[in-house]
């Protein structure tokens, strides 16, 4: 067994039996709460609605993610040896939360960093906390901790006292052992024993004071890093389990395809065949090995015979195709207030071509159907329990007899096709019952069927006054859905093609204030006036789903970049000009912090080939404030452009470990200038060509910035904001007005870097 499965294993000796011990050692499990599933599902939807759930009615709201799971045990757990173990639903995707999350619980039961153990996703013993997305994980599953553990802390200590005779108040507790004025002492084992955790947590928590912090707002090395770095086995394509085959899929050649015949025969002849497994479409190959997988997937395909029908839409052309198709017409905010007239007004449109995730390992699952006919599937999906729900639907099981487990995936940043490697290895490994069978994407099929980030469209008009002030903002979006993850079975790309197919879901809206398409549409500066609508588009011309930020990077280019361009009619600096029209204090802050470390000057002169560019947002407007300041110089022989450096400032409320934001911020910086800069689905009217590397290059080493820092603004005590998500936006729009400014020319269309466009505008 492959050490990400052993890890989960080590917790879970037998999960069908999870339940208080007779001594008082203490677990998780939702069968000691009956029904606590489905309403732990209800709070989790109603939160997303911004209503409040069956669990909250007439009692004050939990913090985080205790609304939807507000039982103490279903997240600590300590046994009479005093071993602890947390329990979160979130996934570890490489954003660091494992660490922090064992930080948060090590501070509140006041232990040391290697006394907690941490279990992340898994359908059989984890709280269903939804989807790991949206820079949620520690605003809601680690504010669920941090007062799940504070809670449990009082109540050990409370239990100590009673057992030694004193007063609460008189004892003092420090690495899990608590003290008696007199010198006895009690172990966090001893003071369990009996007491009985199962109880609701409580609205308000005694929480440590965050000027005795000890472990929170440390930089911690990340404890998934050593594995990853020496070789180990740290992802789901490295799970090896006894007895396990190999599969692979043969993929149709098109959107749509028929499969109208197959000559089997000789494939099944070969070396190392175990099955051929067909369903209508659905066509895949089981071997011994993976690389007789390969081969027998390959000779498989030459002997598939397809009817195409697929036809997209014609790729210069493909935003007016946007603006054109049906739409629900969604306004998204407005406001109304007396201004100066207006002297000036500026327009512009801004396009974003479909983005691929391009995770560097192909996405992976192993599947097993036992003897009893209970399936587990290791997976990288971001979200165990929709997927056990939608794999339920698919496989016509009972959820209870699917068990779904998070194992990290080498790539993820968003919906890419982790659910469809989980729900194929699935569907196989009912064809071989009792083998493990691993299926693994090929590099082609992962470029060319995952769910892509939508092209967008945006229209921005804005007026001065002739004090340079904005008086009035019209924004509008044409944008398909950011969402298609697992509402049902029809949402696995392969459930489509099987003899009895399902049909997806259909596509839907996210509601604002968190939103998809228009997240970060409403402009977080004191305009006077605004309008802001968002044209969704159902009908989707290729597949697409969730990327990381959502509508925020396309939406923050937008309004940033315009936000130069109005910056430049007015004759101001741009940083001037932003604080002009930002009041959040907050958000001056970081916007003050990133031109001072930066060192902008608003005297500078332009000079050629060689630019700077600012921008902010807070992403969401709800969650982390950053700004960012980049300096790009430009070969206008060739029009490469070098980053020079990226200097940001980031305000995430409570830092827990601070190497972990500038991890996750300086992270986002590079890929989203790699999107900017290089990213660009290819297709014609038939079929995705993207195909491999070349097709769709990224960020090189080569390109990296010379320079990037990170400054933090660190509030103790205050809400965790999460930071996964929060430069994805800014970097966009700083890149683009450096360019701007290097060559006196504003480029509205991604990729930044396209084709011949920075060499043409000397000629220009």
């Amino acid at each position: 067994m492959s050490r990400p499965a052993q890890r989960q294993d080590a917790a879970l000796r037998n999960p069908s039996r999870r339940h208080f011990l007779a001594a008082g050692s203490l677990t998780v499990s939702f069968s000691l709460w009956p029904g606590a599933a489905a309403l732990a599902q209800q709070g989790k939807q109603a939160t997303e609605a911004g209503a409040p759930s069956a669990l909250d009615a007439g009692t004050a709201k939990l913090p985080g993610d205790l609304t939807g799971t507000p039982m103490l045990d279903a997240w600590i757990r300590i046994d009479e040896q005093g071993r602890i173990t947390v329990w979160t639903g979130k996934a570890e995707l490489g954003t660091g939360i494992r660490t922090a999350f064992t930080q948060i619980a090590a501070e509140e039961l006041s232990v040391p960093f290697e006394a907690v153990h941490l279990v992340t996703a898994d359908t059989a013993v984890t709280p269903n906390e939804g989807y790991t997305a949206g820079s949620h994980s520690t605003a809601d599953s680690g504010t669920a901790i941090l007062n799940a553990a504070a809670q449990v802390r009082v109540l050990l200590v409370g239990s100590a006292a009673g057992k030694l005779g004193v007063a609460a108040d008189t004892l003092k507790l420090r690495d899990g052992v608590i003290s008696a004025p007199d010198g006895r002492t009690l172990s966090y084992g001893q003071a369990v024993s009996g007491l009985d955790l199962h109880r609701r947590a409580e609205p308000r928590s005694e929480l440590v004071d965050p000027k005795q912090h000890r472990v929170i707002g440390q930089s911690r090395r990340r404890l998934d890093i050593p594995g990853k770095v020496t070789g180990g086995a740290s992802y789901v394509q490295d799970m090896r389990l006894p007895g396990m085959v190999h599969a692979r899929m043969v993929r149709p050649p098109s959107y749509g395809a028929v499969l109208t015949g197959v000559d089997s025969a000789a494939v099944e002849k070969m070396p190392g065949v175990v099955k051929v497994v067909r369903d209508g479409s659905f066509l895949a190959v089981v071997a011994q090995d993976e690389w007789q997988a390969i081969q027998a997937m390959r000779a498989l395909t030459e002997a598939a015979r397809w009817q195409e029908s697929a036809s997209l839409p014609t790729p210069a052309t493909i935003h007016d195709t946007l603006m054109k198709l049906p739409r629900q017409e969604i306004h998204v905010g407005d406001r109304h207030g007396e201004t100066m007239p207006a002297a000036k007004t500026l327009h512009a449109r801004f396009t974003k071509p479909y983005l691929a995730h391009a995770s560097i390992g192909p996405s992976c699952a192993v599947a097993q159907f036992d003897a009893q006919g209970k399936l587990t599937v290791w997976t990288h999906s971001q979200g165990v329990f929709p997927m056990r729900g939608a794999l339920s639907e698919l496989l016509a099981m009972k959820p209870e007899d699917i068990r779904c487990v998070h194992v990290e995936g080498s790539g993820c940043y968003g919906h890419n096709a982790a659910d469809d490697a989980g729900a194929e290895a699935a569907l196989i490994a009912r064809a071989v019952p009792g083998r493990p069978v691993r299926l693994q994407w090929m590099r082609e099929h992962e470029f060319t069927w995952e769910p892509f980030g939508p092209a967008m469209v945006t229209d921005v008009k804005a007026s001065l006054d002739a004090s340079g002030r904005v008086v009035d903002w019209h924004y509008e979006i044409w944008s398909n859905s950011h969402n298609q993850r697992l509402d049902n079975a029809g949402r696995f790309i392969s459930a489509q093609y099987l003899a009895k197919p399902f049909t997806p879901a259909p596509p839907k809206p996210i509601p604002m204030p968190e939103g998809g398409g228009d997240r970060n549409s409403l402009p977080l500066y004191n305009f006077a006036n605004y309008n802001v609508e968002h044209h969704f588009l159902p009908d989707m011309p290729v597949r697409v789903s969730a990327m990381r930020g959502l509508g925020a990077y396309m939406n923050v280019f937008t309004i940033e970049s315009f936000m130069d361009e109005l910056a430049a009619a007015a004759g101001a600096d741009p940083v001037e000009f932003r604080l002009r029209h930002l009041d959040d204090p907050r958000g001056r802050d970081v916007v003050q912090l990133a031109a001072k470390k930066f060192g902008w000057d608003p005297k500078r002169k332009r000079v050629p080939n060689r630019g700077v560019g600012f921008s902010f947002a807070q992403y969401k407007n709800l969650m982390s404030y950053l700004a960012l300041a980049v300096e790009v110089s430009i070969v206008p022989e060739t029009g490469e452009i070098r980053i020079e450096r990226a200097i940001a400032a980031i305000d995430c409320g409570q830092v827990v470990n601070p190497d972990g934001v500038r991890n996750q911020v300086e992270g986002g910086i590079l890929q989203s200038a790699s999107w900017t800069l290089y990213e660009q689905v290819q297709y014609d009217a038939q079929r995705i060509r993207s195909y491999d590397w070349s097709r769709y290059p990224i960020m090189r080493f080569s390109d990296v910035p010379r320079k990037v820092e990170v400054h933090i603004i660190d509030r103790p005590g205050a809400p965790f904001l999460g930071t996964g998500e929060a430069s994805q936006g800014p970097a966009p729009a700083a890149l683009g007005n450096a360019i701007a400014d290097a060559t006196g020319r504003r480029l509205r269309g991604l990729p930044l870097a396209a084709g011949r466009r920075l060499k043409e505008y000397n000629q220009s």
